[in-house]
């Protein structure tokens, strides 16, 4: 978008929010780079200069703005909507690859040479996978300076700086400010943060409809790793370094996060997990509008705008429990889980909180006796084959996967039928445009509306919301009185 210049500047000029994070406005008369909606008066045409990322704005000598934090801005939607390269490395950019294993590691998880994806990115955000990284830690290490008391040399390695020095230039150039300054900007009268807790607003393009977001969430909560309370998402999370609790609470203009890792450096992937699982990424107007263009669908979305797609932290985790949660209940699946999770998780520590383990990884599951499963033999047979797959590598269903390959390899499994595919390309791969048309629940409310209830009537209809199916799905699901559309109220 940002070489579209007429629109760019319609948006700046209206401050219009629907475009932050889609690009960036350098001002060359101030040095600074904003976001589209900067509250203060739109610099003048001919000083602006438009960017695709942060990090372009960055490299071209531009620092960030200390009064919109462009830093902070929602992350572009195409990066969930889109299956190609550049999509796919900047999900895993954002988990923090870069960071932990390098370009060649990057390079290596997509299947491409470390030239060709420099080149791709550079070609369309300006910013080759070096620069876009040191982008994320720039904000890492704001995060850190301002919302917690750690020591500034401890904040500088946890965000992924190999030295004390390139954290304060780094720092400096990004923010004008020293890290010492943002501190004591950031907290004035000197009150120390809680240690080993982060409390983080997480953006969002409005509208959002936390109903059915956290509804599902809370409804189907695996015993020990997910809980409701006090208001709150919580749920236990696995990352690189270590492990850590996060929760979740909706606010009108943001999503309130408040995070305890073992490991500070997990910080920007944890950040990144938690904003995929509650899809903060979207665009509500594209989705909402072209849905609406279905005179059926309409009504739905304008009584309940802003839907969005409820996802996961672990993708191996969602796959996992879409089998367990074949043909039985809701309440079955979780107990299911939550037998699983007992027997095979890691146990970990929530005073005040009733979280009590990790989900077991695949590898642990690997080593379960399928005997002591108390479900059908032929669905027992199929979690052991998914268990297997993902333990051996045969199944890769991470943020860099290629979202084409691992639905082929996952129909490929014995026991494994469309419903399975779609549900864990809608959850765990993200691609917002998955159906499931052979769902009850969701044949039952399109014939509600008058909408073919046949599955293959329905993939023809639905063809007119595409490459937003998924979110349709959120609409049809929410006409059913079921707990998985209701914010919990306790």
């Amino acid at each position: 978008m940002h070489t579209d210049t007429e629109r760019c500047l319609r948006a700046v000029q209206s401050k219009d929010a629907r475009f932050d994070g889609w690009f960036y406005t350098a001002v060359l008369t101030t040095g600074i780079y904003c976001r589209p909606s900067c509250p203060v008066v739109p610099p003048k045409p001919e000083n602006m200069r438009f960017y695709p990322s942060a990090a372009a704005a960055q490299l071209a000598g531009f620092r960030a703005c200390k009064r919109c934090r462009p830093d902070a801005a929602p992350g572009s939607p195409q990066w969930d909507e889109r299956a190609d390269l550049v999509a796919r490395a900047m999900r895993l950019i954002a988990d923090g690859v870069v960071d932990r294993e390098g370009v060649p590691g990057l390079a290596a998880r997509l299947g491409y040479s470390t030239r060709q994806i420099e080149r791709q990115l550079l070609a369309e955000l300006g910013a080759g996978p070096l620069a876009l990284a040191r982008a994320q830690r720039a904000q890492t290490a704001r995060l850190l300076v301002e919302t917690t008391a750690v020591p500034m040399a401890d904040a500088a390695f946890a965000a992924g700086f190999a030295s004390i020095r390139t954290f304060n230039e780094t720092v400096r150039e990004v923010f004008a400010l020293s890290p010492t300054e943002l501190r004591r900007r950031a907290r004035p009268g000197g009150a120390a943060a809680v240690p080993g807790t982060l409390s983080l607003r997480l953006p969002f393009r409005r509208p959002l409809n936390p109903d059915n977001l956290f509804g599902h969430l809370a409804a189907t909560a695996v015993p020990g790793v997910e809980e409701w309370r006090d208001g709150a998402y919580r749920r236990t999370l696995s990352l690189p370094y270590g492990h850590g609790i996060v929760a979740l609470s909706p606010r009108p203009d943001h999503i309130d996060c408040r995070l305890a890792l073992t490991d500070l450096r997990d910080l920007a992937g944890a950040i990144a997990r938690c904003r995929r699982m509650l899809d903060l990424d979207a665009d509500p107007e594209a989705v909402d509008g072209l849905l609406r263009a279905d005179p059926q669908l309409a009504p739905l979305v304008d009584k309940a705008p802003g839907r969005r797609v409820p996802r996961t932290v672990d993708a191996d985790e969602f796959a996992v429990r879409a089998v367990l949660g074949q043909q039985v209940s809701t309440a079955a699946a979780r107990t299911h889980a939550g037998r699983l999770v007992v027997a095979h998780g890691e146990q970990i520590d929530d005073s005040g909180g009733g979280l009590t383990h990790l989900f077991p990884s695949a590898a642990a599951l690997a080593e379960l006796d399928p005997e002591s499963l108390a479900m059908p033999r032929t669905r027992r047979a199929t979690l052991t084959g998914v268990v297997e797959a993902l333990a051996s590598g045969t199944l890769q269903l991470g943020v860099g996967s290629d979202r084409a390959a691992a639905r082929a390899r996952l129909a490929a499994l014995p026991g494994i039928g469309p419903w399975t595919v779609e549900v864990v390309a809608m959850r765990a791969l993200g691609d917002p445009d998955a159906f499931t048309p052979t769902d009850l629940g969701l044949r039952r409310a399109a014939a509600g509306l008058g909408l073919p209830a046949t599955p293959a009537a329905l993939i023809r209809h639905s063809a007119i919301w595409s490459p937003w199916r998924a979110y349709a799905v959120q609409y049809l699901w929410a006409t059913d009185d079921h707990p998985i559309n209701y914010l919990p109220t306790n």
